[in-house]
């Protein structure tokens, strides 16, 4: 029996949010082209097959409502975790949310907001896609998805500068590739 000694994070931004009047910041739900962007990029992961066997999930509506979609589209049940720590957290704190994870999970879901998902992709990674880590320096647009590969056994060894970004994408270049 040999032990699986790779690890997939897969963080992905939570999908372009409203905002109504008077609505609390952690109570804004997706706009109408968030959930048209969470769906696409729920149907991308099952077409690419970056299906994951655990996602932690902010406990903010819109990051809420990303979650209920991509899972829609992968038409498993996949065990969530709502985190309130990740709720605009700093990239440290996602880091230990991630280091949490049972190490029987080998690809993880992360969804969360900027700045703090996009400061933890640059943390992470040390090499990978030279094309998507170019595009990754700029931006992190909502429903942005960086695929980040590990050689660690345990999840509680992902550390800064131990990541392979195996790809990053956004709906806009999604859209362009399955049309």
């Amino acid at each position: 029996m040999s032990v699986k000694t790779t690890r997939r994070l897969l963080l992905l931004r939570h999908a372009k949010a409203d905002w109504p009047h008077d609505v609390v910041d952690h109570a804004r739900p997706l706009a109408a082209a968030g959930v048209a962007a969470a769906s696409l990029m729920g149907a991308y992961l099952v077409q690419e097959k970056l299906m994951p066997e655990r996602a932690i999930v902010s406990t903010s509506t819109r990051t809420r409502e990303t979650w209920n979609l991509v899972q829609t589209a992968l038409r498993q049940d996949i065990t969530a975790v709502f985190e309130p720590r990740i709720y605009e957290a700093h990239p440290h704190d996602l880091l230990d949310a991630n280091r949490e994870t049972p190490d029987n999970v080998h690809t993880l879901l992360l969804i969360g907001h900027n700045p703090g998902i996009h400061s933890l992709a640059l943390k992470l990674i040390a090499r990978g896609n030279h094309d998507a880590r170019e595009s990754l320096q700029y931006a992190y647009p909502p429903a942005g998805l960086a695929v980040v590969d590990f050689k660690m056994s345990t999840w509680s060894g992902i550390a800064a500068q131990t990541g392979f970004l195996e790809r990053f994408v956004t709906p806009k270049t999604v859209a362009l590739i399955t049309s």
